[in-house]
């Protein structure tokens, strides 16, 4: 197994990034924050359903939901940002309710996650599948480092 723990940059990112209004602080499953703190980066909050009522009455739009055709369409949109920009895309899945990709670039993940958003809404919007009124994603995503080419069996567990 090769360990790139010395490198500027990872061997791959995992990104993801979620539909609008699908998982709301407070939800039953947990939610997490930024914190101020730089070292822990997140803080978990727990099941908290007068915080995720508040959260459900400030959505703009319904939550959004993807279908089938939609899914593929995103499913596309992030293969073609990784044709155009030269990026290995080692996998994704899109899901009704959120996208996991995980590419290899040197270079820094945040550009990648607003490409791969970007690039899904105006395909959705070009298919008219999508109304120029709904905002389909949720603020930011997850990007996560992968230095290793094998998780170690204490991260694959948790």
């Amino acid at each position: 197994m090769r360990d790139f723990d010395d490198n500027d940059f990872p061997l791959a990112y995992l990104i993801t990034f979620r539909c609008y209004g699908t998982w709301l602080h407070g939800d039953k499953r947990g939610s997490y924050r930024r914190s101020s703190n730089v070292m822990s980066g997140v803080v978990r909050i727990p099941p908290r359903p007068r915080l995720e009522q508040a959260g459900i009455e400030q959505l703009k739009h319904r939550p959004v939901r993807l279908n089938k055709r939609q899914r593929a369409i995103v499913a596309d949109a992030i293969r073609e940002v990784c044709t155009h920009r030269k990026y290995t895309l080692r996998a994704t899945n899109v899901r009704s309710n959120h996208a996991h990709s995980v590419v290899s670039v040197v270079g820094p993940p945040e550009p990648i996650l607003d490409a791969f958003k970007s690039y899904s809404t105006r395909a959705l919007r070009t298919a008219g599948l999508l109304s120029d009124c709904v905002k389909p994603w949720a603020r930011h995503g997850s990007t996560i480092y992968l230095w290793k080419e094998k998780m170690s069996r204490r991260q694959s567990s948790t």
